[in-house]
C-alpha cells in the first residue's frame, strides 16, 4: 500500500483498538460534500496502511513458524539418527568387553598350567617362547580394541546426548510457536475483520471518490513513455503486472500485495527473495538512492510496511491498496526507509 509523502498521516505499526475503531467510525460517517472526499480518502489510507502493516506482520510471523517447525523436524531425525549409533556402539562394545572377559577368566583358570601347556604343545622351546609372545600380543591387541570401542561408544553417547539436548530445545521452541500460533490467528481474526470495513469504505466511494482514491498517488501511465528498466527481467516481469488488481497477502498471478509483487517478479526470474516487506528490505544489498538501477526494491514507512520496484528514471511499480490496481508511481512519492539490489 502507498501514501503520497505531502499527506501527513500515521505511519506507525500497530494502532490500538480504540484509535481503530475511532478511525472506522469516522469513516463510516457520511460524506457531507466534495470537500470531504479528501478526508475521507485520507482516513482510509491511514487504515489501509495501518491493515498492510498488520498483513506483513502476520506473514513474518508464518514464516518464522514455518522455519521453526521444520528445525524441529529435522533436529528429531538427527536425534534419532545420533540415538541408533549410540546403540550400536555400546552393543558392539558390551559384545566385545563380554569376549575379552570370557578370554580373561579362561586364561586366569589355566595360569598354572599355561606354560606347561604351551611348552608341550610347541615342540621345542623358541616354539613356546614365539606362541608366548603371540598370546601376549593378542591380549594387548584386545585391549587396544577395547580403548577404541569405549572411545567410539562415548562419541557416540556425546553425539546422541546433544542430539537429545537439541530436540529438547526444539521442543521448547515447537511449544512457544503454539503460543504464537494462537496469537496469529487471533491477529489474523482481526485482521479480516480490519480488511472487511476497509474494503467495504472503499466499495462504497462514489464513482468520483473511487477515482481519487486510485488516483492519489498521481499514478504515471506507463504506456507510450519509455521505461528505462524494461530491458531487466523483473522489471518487465513486474510491469506485465500493472493494471491486476490488489489482494492483500497476494503474490499472484492474478492480485498482487506490495511484497507479493517483488515476490513474483523475482520468481519469474529464477530467484527467490524473502516474503515481507521488512525482510525484503533487510535481505538485499543496501544502495543509496543515487545510485538506483532498474530492479532495485524500495521500502516505504517507518519499519519498511511498503516496498516498490523501481522502473528507472525516477519512478516505480507498486501494489498500492485495496481498489488500486498495480501502477507506476514516482519514487519518491512515499516517505523512503531504504532501498537494496539482489
Amino acid at each position: 500500500m502507498g501514501k503520497h509523502s505531502k499527506r501527513q498521516v500515521g505511519v506507525g505499526r500497530a494502532v490500538a483498538a480504540t484509535t481503530f475503531g475511532a478511525v472506522l467510525s469516522s469513516v463510516v460517517a457520511p460524506v457531507a460534500g466534495a470537500d470531504d472526499v479528501d478526508e475521507l480518502i485520507d482516513k482510509l489510507e491511514n487504515v489501509s496502511h495501518e491493515v498492510s502493516a498488520k498483513a506483513e506482520e502476520i506473514k513474518g510471523l508464518e514464516d518464522e513458524i514455518a522455519a521453526a517447525e521444520g528445525r524441529v523436524t529435522q533436529l528429531s531425525r538427527e536425534a534419532e539418527v545420533a540415538r541408533g549409533a549410540a546403540d550400536r556402539a555400546n552393543g558392539e562394545r558390551v559384545g566385545f568387553q563380554q569376549n575379552l572377559n570370557g578370554i580373561a577368566q579362561s586364561r586366569y583358570r589355566n595360569t598354572n598350567n599355561e606354560r606347561l601347556l604351551t611348552t608341550l604343545e610347541s615342540g621345542s622351546p623358541q616354539a613356546a617362547i614365539d606362541r608366548a609372545a603371540f598370546l601376549s600380543t593378542l591380549s594387548r591387541n584386545a585391549e587396544r580394541t577395547l580403548q577404541g570401542l569405549d572411545k567410539a561408544s562415548r562419541s557416540a553417547t556425546e553425539r546422541n546426548d546433544a542430539a537429545v539436548a537439541a530436540v529438547t530445545e526444539a521442543q521448547k521452541t515447537r511449544d512457544d510457536l503454539k503460543a504464537k500460533r494462537g496469537k496469529l490467528e487471533r491477529e489474523r481474526k482481526d485482521l479480516e475483520s480490519q480488511v472487511s470495513d476497509l474494503e467495504a469504505q472503499v466499495d462504497a466511494l462514489s464513482p468520483e471518490g473511487m477515482q481519487r482514491w486510485i488516483n492519489k498517488d498521481n499514478p504515471i501511465d506507463p504506456y507510450g513513455i519509455n521505461i528505462p528498466g524494461a530491458g531487466s527481467g523483473v522489471v518487465s516481469s513486474a510491469m506485465a503486472q500493472v493494471g491486476k488488481p490488489y489482494g492483500w497477502g497476494a503474490t499472484g498471478p492474478n492480485a498482487f500485495d506490495c511484497s507479493g509483487l517483488m515476490v513474483f517478479a523475482y520468481a519469474q526470474n529464477g530467484k527467490s527473495i524473502p516474503r515481507t516487506s521488512q525482510a525484503q528490505l533487510a535481505g538485499g544489498t543496501p544502495v543509496p538512492l543515487s545510485q538506483l538501477q532498474p530492479g532495485d526494491i524500495i521500502g516505504y514507512y517507518p519499519g519498511t510496511t511498503h516496498v516498490g520496484m523501481y522502473i528507472g528514471d525516477g519512478m516505480v511499480v507498486h501494489a498500492s491498496d485495496y481498489g488500486i490496481p498495480v501502477q507506476v508511481v514516482a519514487y519518491d512519492s512515499m516517505p523512503i526507509s531504504g532501498a537494496v539490489r539482489y
